[in-house]
């Protein structure tokens, strides 16, 4: 029996009781998530850290790509992310025969997914060039993304794939492949960046082969298991597959692309930020990054409470469950939001310490402690709104969340944001805490909005089969 595979809490039980089993339940699914995306994250920590330590230009190159491959890859986990509230309500409504051909429409969504990232990537000159690079940065920059296409195929087959495994439930499956990718990069980046067992100091472009080797192996391992695991032997990957269905390929698409783009415009509107800091100097860049660094690492835990959701609550509407769908929804709001004053709590007390654990530079230190307090300030609505929002994605209700997103974002955070950053219209120009507040302020209007339509949402129950 898979973890979200539980027996429903009876009706007669007491709200408490049930409510306790639900936040069980989420712990079960969200743990193994909350692994997966830290050892994720990992990867892009010790690329920055081994990058670093080979030259200047290595460490610029490695981030510029990064910069430029990450937008494309989260739109595109976003939209595969569909696969998973689909999925997950086939298993609830017992429908298990639909669960093979969505996964393979799924992969089909990767494979057109890996063409379009790999032309955009393997061609990137022309936006080298904007940037005004110098051609050896360009050039490192260049070969480090061409190495890195060559991964990308394993990267959007895993997150396909992911739709099959956390969408029956199997959460700790992604956990393990993941933990085993970051494993595997960790020595490929010393031998390939550093030239070691006979091969030539490759130093970014390293970063890139090792990254693809690494996610093709993982990749490969995980088609394996799946092939002869005792599991998921209902389930046979290769024997199953199905033609291309553009009817099941549209279905995953109108819930995804709004997931994905969603995603995109959240990131993006991180990137912009970054851009226009850089005219405030080098001191309020790194303060801004290392400020941005910290939310980033504890919004994981949030982030996989709300993965975890959108799984819950989909099967549940799969298996006509709607008043526990409603349950869950509302009472991890509860639970997020005592997530949130804890970390707000930790930011507070801790933000001294936790500058000088990122840097000895005192004039970087006393801008990151500025920031974390605004950091700080914003925990409580950055978690409801990833809270709401994967309810409602496991509602399968995306169209209008992105919209609201989008608004929030980009019609009130970055423009209030850049108003109080850098003139006196509202009051004296803040700097870099002008663009926090706005966050905050976009952040709260996202979860003022999102609460509004989750509360009022009619789920719509999958049918009978």
């Amino acid at each position: 029996m898979d973890e979200t595979h539980q027996p429903l809490p009876e009706i007669r039980q007491p709200l408490v009781s049930r409510t306790l089993a639900e936040w069980k339940t989420l712990a079960l699914l969200g743990g193994p998530i909350l692994i997966a995306q830290v050892a994720q994250m990992a990867n892009g920590v010790i690329d920055t850290v081994m990058a670093g330590h080979a030259s200047a230009e290595d460490l610029a190159a490695v981030g510029i790509g990064s910069s430029l491959w990450m937008p494309l890859f989260l739109f595109f986990m976003g939209l595969l992310g569909a696969l998973q509230p689909i999925i997950s309500g086939y298993n609830g409504a017992r429908t298990t025969r639909k669960i093979m051909p969505a996964t393979w429409q799924g992969i089909y969504i990767a494979l057109g997914g890996t063409v379009i990232m790999a032309l955009l990537l393997t061609n990137v000159h022309p936006v080298l060039a904007l940037l005004k690079m110098d051609t050896n940065t360009a050039a490192i920059t260049q070969g480090y993304l061409n190495a890195f296409a060559w991964g990308i195929p394993a990267m959007l087959l895993m997150n396909a794939l992911r739709g099959l495994t956390d969408g029956l439930g199997h959460t700790r499956v992604v956990m393990v492949f993941s933990v085993l990718s970051t494993l595997i990069n960790l020595p490929l980046n010393y031998i390939f960046i550093y030239g070691k067992l006979g091969l030539p100091a490759m130093g970014g472009v390293g970063c890139g082969w090792a990254t693809s080797l690494s996610n093709g192996i993982a990749a490969i391992a995980l088609l394996i298991y799946l092939n002869r695991s005792q599991t998921f032997k209902q389930f046979h990957l290769l024997a199953e597959r199905v033609k291309p269905n553009m009817a099941g390929i549209c279905y995953i698409l109108k819930l995804g692309v709004p997931i994905g783009f969603t995603i995109f415009v959240e990131a993006s509107m991180f990137s912009v930020i970054a851009l226009f800091l850089a005219a405030l100097g080098p001191v309020i860049v790194a303060g801004h990054q290392i400020a941005l660094n910290v939310v980033s690492l504890l919004f994981m835990l949030p982030l996989s409470i709300g993965m975890a959701l959108t799984l819950r609550v989909s099967f549940l509407i799969g298996a006509r469950a709607p008043d526990s769908a409603r349950l869950i929804s509302r009472s991890s709001l509860l639970l997020a939001s005592a997530v949130a004053l804890v970390f707000a709590t930790l930011l507070f007390v801790f933000s001294d310490a936790i500058a000088a654990l990122y840097t000895n530079d005192s004039e970087v230190q006393a801008v990151t402690i500025r920031l974390l307090s605004f950091a700080a300030m914003f925990q409580i609505a950055d978690v409801i709104q990833v809270t709401c929002i994967s309810a409602l994605r496991g509602y399968k209700d995306t169209r209008v969340p992105m919209l609201i997103m989008l608004f929030s974002f980009w019609g009130v955070g970055l423009p209030l944001g850049y108003v109080l950053t850098f003139t006196d219209w509202i009051a004296p120009a803040l700097g870099a805490a002008g663009f926090w507040v706005g966050l905050t302020a976009g952040l709260t209007s996202a979860s003022v909005f999102l609460g509004w339509r989750l509360f009022r949402y009619q789920p719509k129950m999958e049918p009978a089969d």
